[in-house]
C-alpha cells in the first residue's frame, strides 16, 4: 500500500486529489495539509511514502517545504505554475517529480505510483525546457561534480549513474544491467547517499554534468556480474 499525504491550501483542489488517490487501488492518503509548515509537521508524524505537494501555500512554501521532507519521503510538487523559478527550485530542494495540476487523474495516480517505486517523473513540457536549459548553460566549475565522490562508486554504481544520465527508470537501467529491480532501487540510493544528493532526478543531472566532463562508466555485460 502506498501512503500518500496531500498539501495544497485549496480545499476544493486538496478534496479532489484525495478523491482521486483514494479511489485507486493500493493507495492509501493517510493525511491532509493545508500550508506548508503543516505539511512538513504531518510528513514527519505519519512517514508518507509519497508527499504531493503544492508549490505556492500559506506559512511555508512547498519548494522550502520539500527540501525539509525530501529526505525521508519522496517529494511529488504539484502546481499551477511551470515557471522555472518553481521547477528548478523544486528540483534542487529534492523533489522526485514535478506535475502540473492540469495533468488528468490517470496520470496524477501514475506519476505517484512511479515516485513510490523509487523512480522520477516530469510533466512532458517542463522536460523541454530542463533539457534546454541544461543545454545552452554555461560550464559552472564551481557546479561540476565532486573527482572524489565519482571515485567511491563501484563499477557497477557506476553504470547504475551513468543509466540515470540517460533517464532510465529502476526497470529499464534493471533490463540494461541484467540485475534484480530491488537489486537497481539498492544501486540508487547508495549512490544518492555517497553524492549526498536528494533525489535521482538530481543524480541524473549530475550523470549528465559528469559525462560532458568525461566521464565513462565500465561496459555493462548482457549477463550477471560482480559488485552487485
Amino acid at each position: 500500500m502506498i501512503r500518500v499525504l496531500v498539501a495544497d491550501d485549496q480545499a476544493a483542489v486538496r478534496a479532489g486529489l484525495v478523491l482521486i488517490l483514494s479511489a485507486a487501488p493500493g493507495i492509501e492518503v493517510v493525511g491532509e495539509a493545508a500550508d506548508g509548515e503543516r505539511a512538513v509537521a504531518l510528513a514527519r508524524e505519519l512517514r508518507p511514502d509519497v508527499v504531493l505537494m503544492d508549490v505556492r501555500m500559506p506559512r511555508l512554501d512547498g519548494v522550502s517545504a520539500a527540501r525539509e521532507v525530501s529526505g525521508f519521503a519522496d517529494v511529488l510538487v504539484l502546481t499551477t505554475f511551470d515557471l522555472d523559478e518553481y521547477v528548478f527550485g523544486a528540483l534542487r530542494a529534492g523533489a522526485a517529480g514535478f506535475l502540473l495540476k492540469d495533468v488528468d487523474a490517470d496520470r496524477l495516480v501514475e506519476a505517484v505510483r512511479t515516485v513510490a517505486a523509487g523512480d522520477g517523473v516530469i510533466a512532458p513540457r517542463v522536460t523541454r525546457r530542463l533539457i534546454g536549459a541544461f543545454a545552452a548553460r554555461r560550464p559552472d566549475p564551481a557546479a561540476r561534480p565532486d573527482p572524489r565522490a565519482l571515485a567511491a562508486l563501484t563499477p557497477r554504481e557506476r553504470q547504475v549513474f551513468a543509466c540515470l544520465g540517460q533517464g532510465l527508470t529502476n526497470g529499464q537501467i534493471a533490463e540494461r544491467l541484467a540485475m534484480a529491480e530491488t537489486t537497481t532501487k539498492t544501486h540508487v540510493s547508495r549512490i544518492l547517499a555517497k553524492l549526498g544528493l536528494r533525489s535521482r532526478v538530481q543524480a541524473a543531472i549530475l550523470a549528465q554534468e559528469a559525462a560532458a566532463d568525461g566521464f565513462s562508466p565500465p561496459i555493462a555485460h548482457s549477463g550477471p556480474s560482480g559488485g552487485e
